[in-house]
């Protein structure tokens, strides 16, 4: 019964941290599009903080305690496709720190990327998560 728990309240947070994930570059775009020093773009800097410190680490921290625990639980340190699956995660991990890091760059009005390029990341953790699903579930390795 324990198993079932751990893997429920991973899946949830899995939801919210990529929920998060998708919603972050795109708040960027329209933070990039705002006059610089603007009310709009104040607007922009707090949803991003908000997200960030509301949803988007917590998510992510509660994924990993949950993932962890499941992985124990079932012994998939041992298995070759856990280890892909851990890899695809500390990606997507290191994806969200750097977004985290854009985010603050962007409240201190630097602005490097173009929207289009956004838009481009955006597509990281639907790439993330088709991988790991294949992992989790098809085990191909």
């Amino acid at each position: 019964m324990t198993y079932l728990w751990l893997k429920a309240g991973h899946i949830t947070f899995v939801i919210f941290w990529m929920a998060g994930l998708f919603m972050l570059p795109r708040f960027f775009v329209y933070h990039q599009e705002a006059e610089p020093g603007s009310a709009e773009e104040a607007r922009w800097i707090d949803r991003e903080r908000r997200l960030l410190r509301i949803i988007l680490w917590p998510a992510m921290g509660v994924t990993w305690l949950l993932g962890l625990a499941l992985a124990i639980s079932i012994g998939a340190f041992a298995q070759p496709w856990f280890h892909a699956k851990l890899g695809l995660v500390l990606i997507l991990s290191a994806y969200h720190v750097w977004m985290a890091g854009y985010a603050a760059d962007l409240a201190q009005g630097k602005r490097r990327l173009e929207g289009k390029r956004l838009r481009i990341l955006n597509e990281v953790p639907g790439i993330a998560t088709v991988l790991i699903a294949i992992m989790v579930i098809v085990k191909p390795i």
